[in-house]
């Protein structure tokens, strides 16, 4: 998986809300990185949550498989495959799986919020690579868009 800047090229996911997600046994896997805007899929396994936590950037998750308890800035909300959350930047939230399967779901952090090459087997790992300081969005993810298009990165016009 490329670590820099996206090419400009279709990114297909099939079965993202049925079949592909189910298959995933890895806590956290990024899928794609865009200069704007991060797709991550994530299993929670059962029993599992994925940490009371805040981040810098929005989010919106979409639930495909398994049920859970979503708790935004101190609100409950029981979550199921085909209910979408959205956490916006600065939003203490916390997703427990609550149910006999794994909780599986895909979210899209704007902007990135990990390095585009992660993989977390478990919660653990993650958090360790995080507090380590190896789980970092990359800077051309987090730069304004008129440093993108200055740097040829971004042609309104569509063509490169």
């Amino acid at each position: 998986m490329a670590s820099g800047p996206p090419k400009h090229e279709m990114q297909y996911f099939p079965n993202m809300t049925n079949a592909m997600p189910s298959e995933s046994g890895e806590f956290r896997r990024v899928l794609w990185t865009g200069l704007y805007s991060q797709v991550v899929l994530m299993t929670v396994p059962v029993g599992g949550d994925i940490g009371d936590e805040v981040h810098t950037v929005d989010q919106a998750l979409t639930f495909t498989s398994g049920i859970g308890k979503a708790t935004i800035n101190g609100k409950d909300q029981d979550v199921k495959a085909g209910d979408l959350m959205v956490v916006p930047a600065g939003t203490q939230h916390q997703f427990v799986n609550t149910g006999p399967t794994p909780l599986i779901l895909y979210t899209i952090y704007s902007p990135a919020e990990h390095d585009p090459r992660t993989v977390h087997k478990t919660k653990e790992e993650g958090d360790a690579e995080e507090e380590a300081g190896k789980d970092k969005a990359p800077e051309w993810s987090r730069r304004p868009k008129e440093e993108n298009e200055k740097a040829g990165l971004v042609n309104t016009s569509g063509k490169y």
